[in-house]
């Protein structure tokens, strides 16, 4: 099979070239930036650029988009030329060379607002039902990506997969106070309970939408680590999450204090991926319970994968007052 992965030089990117390769797949790798997995540097809004790229393939993975961590650092033009136009040349093209389909890599930052209840409610229980409230340009404008891919099938036929990515990226938190309070590694942990996708998972998810993408046609699905949590939780949660974790996972308590870490006092979501699991038939492997058992063996809790794909940043530059500077005022 021969892929298109646009935004091969990044994380996600990275980690599906390093992937289809060793899986005997010929790779095409579309990036703005030079690096061994990128054969075609240029900007995924160039609709020639991108209609060379696809010819000759048989599946487009877009992956290719601006963050989070551009929005304080890059003119919401620049959010709408990427994510929305650059969405629009890979759709057009996959149309014009009768591509078998597109899997879109989008975020759970399309739900926005939706993820923070007000103070005394619970947390939130966040499927693909749950209603989007974007609240940046980035959120903005991956939410009218993923309605252009909804579209292109139900006018064109184009089999579309929309997959929501929780956090991944091995950086450490934008939020000072969380970096001051907590060892990276021990937040990273604490999320794989509610909040957090290794990257291998989130290979593996993409690559399975692509082999059933033209039986399903078009779908969203969250992914993120599954979650030990029930409904029945929630408002629990919002009051003392120690204690909810310590009621299913007694264990982490131990683990925990051995090595001076703590849990969060209090959880905001839950993300649910039980529709991603049930449609493509997706397992992630490494989820709380997967990384306390590393934590008591010695070993690593990162997949081979997220380990060898490492911390790429987002910008060129380093900056003083964290991996990146964070948007006032949404």
């Amino acid at each position: 099979m021969r892929v298109l992965v646009t935004g091969s030089a990044g994380h996600l990117g990275e980690g599906l070239v390093r992937t289809l390769r060793e899986r005997q797949h010929d790779v095409v790798g579309l990036d703005l930036l030079e690096s061994p997995f990128t054969t075609h540097v240029g900007s995924v809004s160039d609709p020639e650029l991108v209609r060379r790229c696809v010819r000759g393939v048989d599946w487009v993975i877009h992956a290719a988009t601006l963050h989070k961590p551009h929005v304080a650092t890059h003119s919401r033009a620049a959010f709408v030329e990427t994510n929305i136009t650059g969405t629009l040349c890979v759709l057009e093209a996959a149309l014009e060379c009768g591509i078998a389909g597109v899997v879109f890599s989008s975020t759970t930052s399309t739900f926005g607002a939706a993820l923070r209840p007000d103070e005394g409610q619970p947390a939130a229980w966040v499927t693909e039902d749950t209603r989007c409230i974007p609240k940046n340009i980035y959120g903005v404008t991956k939410k009218a990506a993923e309605d252009l891919c909804e579209l292109f099938f139900r006018s064109k036929g184009l089999p579309c997969i929309v997959l929501r990515l929780a956090r991944f990226f091995p950086e450490e938190d934008d939020d000072p106070r969380l970096r001051d309070e907590y060892e990276s590694l021990n937040l990273k942990v604490n999320e794989y309970l509610y909040r957090r996708l290794d990257l291998a998972d989130a290979v593996e998810a993409h690559l399975l939408a692509a082999a059933r993408a033209a039986e399903i046609g078009f779908g969203r699905y969250i992914l993120s680590a599954t979650s030990p949590f029930g409904q029945e939780h929630l408002a629990a949660l919002r009051a003392s999450a120690p204690a909810v974790v310590g009621s299913l996972v007694p264990e982490y308590e131990d683990i925990y204090r051995e090595r001076g870490w703590k849990m969060l006092p209090s959880i905001d979501r839950v993300y649910v991926n039980r529709l991603a699991r049930d449609h493509l038939g997706w397992t992630p492997r490494v989820d709380f319970g997967h990384a306390l058992e590393a934590l008591r063996r010695g070993d690593e809790v990162l997949s081979p994968l997220a380990r060898a794909v490492g911390s790429k940043g987002y910008h060129p530059q380093k900056f003083d007052v964290g991996p990146y500077p964070v948007e006032t005022g949404g």
